[in-house]
Order: structure tokens, then sequence, then C-alpha cells
């Protein structure tokens, strides 16, 4: 299921997240960490992948596009578990 979100409004999401959310993501999704990080606007294409992101320049950092949710998904299960 794809998504749009502005970027702001996913960093916002990531910058919520309590510490160690990230690895716990990765780990539950059997992902590199980098690859969760980047796809909440991270960049270390060298220890991560790009995976269904796609960012349009814009007001409020632009909009992404998502190709898959998953991520997104777990990270709103953990904010409902804080």
């Amino acid at each position: 299921m794809t998504k749009t979100i502005t970027f702001n409004d996913l960093r916002k999401i990531k910058d919520r997240l309590p510490e160690g959310s990230m690895r716990k993501i990765s780990e539950e999704l059997n992902l590199n960490v980098e690859t969760v990080r980047n796809y909440f606007g991270g960049t270390n294409y060298r220890e991560g992948k790009s995976i269904g992101v796609h960012v349009e320049q814009g007001p409020n950092g632009g909009v992404v596009e998502l190709d898959d949710t998953t991520i997104l998904d777990c990270a709103y299960r953990i904010l409902g578990e804080c």
C-alpha cells in the first residue's frame, strides 16, 4: 500500500520515537538499521538501502511517497506503546 506524507511529518514521527526504535524496527523486519534510518530521511547508502521512498521537493520539506508502509506502521505501533 502506498502513502503520501510530507517530509517534515515523516521526520516528526521519527523524532518522536524512543531511543532504540530504529534498531527495534530493523530487527523485527530483518533489515539493516541504516536502511530503516534512510526510510526516515537518512542518507547512508553505503551501509543501508533506499527502499520505496520517493521525495518531491516542495513546501514542508516536500512530499514523500512511500511504496510500502511496513516501516511506518511499525513506528506508529511503537508510538502507541509509549
